[in-house]
């Protein structure tokens, strides 16, 4: 009797213990499909904000409950590659590059992050006055080695994975981007 009492007791033990795991599991793939993911940076046109093989934590649910604003850092989706680009242009503007400045509006905007040297560019080039509703101009950070907006065109909504600005490997580029 006491041999089947015991028996009885690790069945429901190990069913409790398969059941956490199964838990567990569900809430990493659930958390990983939606919410956050690592992603290594594969090009080498965010340097030298970012380094080529550095591992940043991508932020999926950032998109749905901030907007996306100028100079985020965002991973995209382009003919089923992952970019990973700075937001320059919103919509509703009318962006051009002059003597290496970024006017918005013909405004000139202060872009306090660490880049190289942009040649003049405007957005008539690629076929815009202005930035339609749901588009994005994006451009890398190593602006003379980036493909970007300037040679794809704008970038859809529904196209930007997410946003990242954490480098969380090698440990050494660890920290927040600007």
């Amino acid at each position: 009797m006491k041999k089947n009492k015991k028996s009885k007791k690790k069945k429901k033990s190990f069913k409790r213990d398969i059941l956490h795991y199964i838990i567990i599991i569900i809430l990493v793939i659930v958390v990983r499909s939606f919410i956050i993911t690592p992603i290594r940076v594969e090009q080498k046109s965010m340097n030298p904000t970012l380094k080529h093989n550095d591992i940043m934590m991508l932020n999926k649910i950032g998109l749905k409950l901030n907007d996306i604003n100028r100079f985020d850092v965002v991973v995209l989706n382009v003919q089923d590659e992952y970019l990973i680009k700075r937001v320059v242009g919103l919509p509703g503007e009318y962006i051009e590059y002059k003597d290496n400045k970024l006017f918005v509006n013909d405004k000139v905007v202060e872009e306090n992050f660490t880049r190289t040297n942009t040649g003049d560019f405007v957005l008539e080039v690629i076929g815009y006055d202005i930035i339609p509703e749901n588009k994005y101009f994006v451009i890398g950070d190593n602006r003379g080695n980036s493909t970007d907006s300037r040679i794809f065109g704008l970038i859809n909504e529904e196209d930007i994975i997410g946003k990242t600005n954490i480098v969380i490997f090698p440990f050494k580029n660890f920290g927040i981007i600007k």
